[in-house]
């Protein structure tokens, strides 16, 4: 009878054991909010102060904190580590904020995130500048990127558009007001096409145009045409459509000189240097144009495709370089993207403020984009695995960058909310030439057969 009592709870044991680690593997957030989570809070205050220490993070106490303690107690007086806020769990971690000792800085906490790591067991420590003296720590329990699920609460709003999940577990929001224009590269199946769709169908709810380059005789973004207000599948109808794109932008000057010649005497409220600042019953609706491998627009084979390259180029030059104070805004998606494109490729990306990389062939392609924002950047871009489509580094500000992944979309999903969403397409009649063609959607049978019956007077 003993034995049995002791296979039962040798069992019981093994089976708890494979139950937890089956739970972390497959269900990693219901595995953090059950045994992560409380091995990590007992962990960080059991271990807090000698951890910082170990760290380098503790300074030496004040006089006045020396006297008290020799006046107090008796026990030797130890360096003091940074002031710790409440501790707040997160479905994805902890979040704990820190008050800096004089003398310490954020970049002093943030080298010692990979120790406060292993020293609280959590998958990553990130660190954040809250104000003057404050920094506060996101503790991740697992890795977020994995499966991609998107906060619940997200910051949203006019041109302001949640499309990916970042590695601390918050969204990276896509703001064209702060970052009017962005390259967006990646090799074949990185997951370039589906952060556009998330973007494209995140601004297919809001009133703005969209527009669509793509050279690819439309198989990316011909989908989503009932919500597009013009769309270009070829270098020829690209041609035609960008010209229009640039004096729509001039008359939106036009527009915005009238308002600053106003009479004096004119609140200064009223006078603008763009579009947002004109009255809401005035101001034109935004316009976002998407390009889908921008290196088709410069491949060139004859003189004649050559002049109309160079035009091209200009054109986009123009829209880059004097686009957002008109609400024109550019979301040029390639491969690749360098000098070698021909003339205007680089003063064109020079001109693209935001930056993201996907999975890249070669090191040079990452260079092109995040070489100007940080190196080890260029480094995260070139270690990303085939396995992870959608995975890519952004450059949030120069020396500063993230992963982020993007959340999975059909397109068949984003092609209902394309078509749901037809309605809210603004009207801008210099883009009602390149509208692309709708087709009716066709009526299903309804499976009931209708019985004949005579007319009768």
């Amino acid at each position: 009878m003993t034995d049995l009592v002791t296979w039962a709870e040798l069992g019981g044991s093994l089976a708890a054991i494979g139950g937890a680690a089956y739970t972390r593997h497959a269900h990693p957030a219901a595995y953090w909010s059950t045994v992560g989570l409380p091995l990590s809070v007992v962990r960080l205050l059991a271990s807090y102060s000698s951890t910082m220490d170990a760290c380098g993070l503790t300074v030496e106490p004040s006089r006045w904190r020396v006297l008290a303690v020799r006046a107090t107690t008796r026990r030797e007086v130890r360096p003091v580590p940074p002031r710790r806020g409440v501790i707040r769990p997160t479905t994805t971690g902890l979040r704990m904020r820190l008050r800096l000792a004089p003398g310490q800085e954020p970049a002093d906490v943030a080298a010692s995130a990979e120790r406060l790591r292993h020293a609280w067991g959590v998958h990553a420590v990130h660190v954040r500048d809250v104000k003057p003296g404050v920094v506060e720590l996101r503790l991740v329990g697992f890795d977020v990127l994995r499966k991609v699920r998107m906060p619940r609460r997200l910051d949203g709003g006019p041109l302001r558009i949640p499309v990916a999940l970042r590695e601390d577990a918050t969204a990276f929001v896509r703001d064209y007001r702060a970052v009017p224009h962005e390259l967006v590269l990646g090799a074949t199946l990185s997951g370039k096409s589906m952060y556009l769709r998330n973007l494209l169908t995140g601004l297919a709810a809001q009133p703005v145009a969209l527009v669509g380059i793509d050279c690819k005789r439309g198989v990316e973004l011909a989908p989503f045409a009932p919500r597009l207000s013009a769309l270009a599948t070829d270098p020829d109808q690209a041609a035609e459509l960008l010209p229009a794109l640039v004096k729509e932008m001039e008359d939106r000057y036009d527009l915005i000189k009238a308002r600053q010649g106003i009479a004096p005497g004119t609140p200064e409220e009223l006078i603008t240097s763009d579009v947002w600042g004109l009255p809401e019953d005035e101001r034109p609706a935004p316009i976002v144009l998407f390009i889908d491998e921008v290196a088709e627009l410069f491949l060139v084979a004859t003189r004649k495709e050559e002049e109309r390259r160079d035009e091209m180029v200009t054109h986009l030059i123009r829209l880059a370089q004097l686009g957002r104070a008109a609400g024109i805004y550019l979301e040029v998606c390639g491969q690749r993207f360098g000098a070698e494109l021909g003339k205007g490729a680089t003063m064109l990306r020079a001109q693209l403020t935001g930056r993201v990389c996907h999975r890249v062939n070669d090191e040079a392609s990452a260079k092109m984009t995040l070489g100007d924002i940080a190196p080890e950047a260029v480094v995260a871009a070139c270690a990303i695995a085939p396995e992870l489509p959608g995975l890519a580094v952004v450059g949030d500000t120069p020396g500063s960058w993230s992963r982020i992944r993007t959340p999975y979309l059909s397109l068949a999903d984003a092609a209902v909310t394309c078509r749901a969403t037809a309605h809210l397409a603004p009207d801008v009649p210099a883009l009602d030439p390149y509208r692309p063609y709708v087709p009716p959607m066709p009526v299903e049978a309804s499976g009931l057969v209708a019985t004949a019956r005579p007319v009768t007077e």
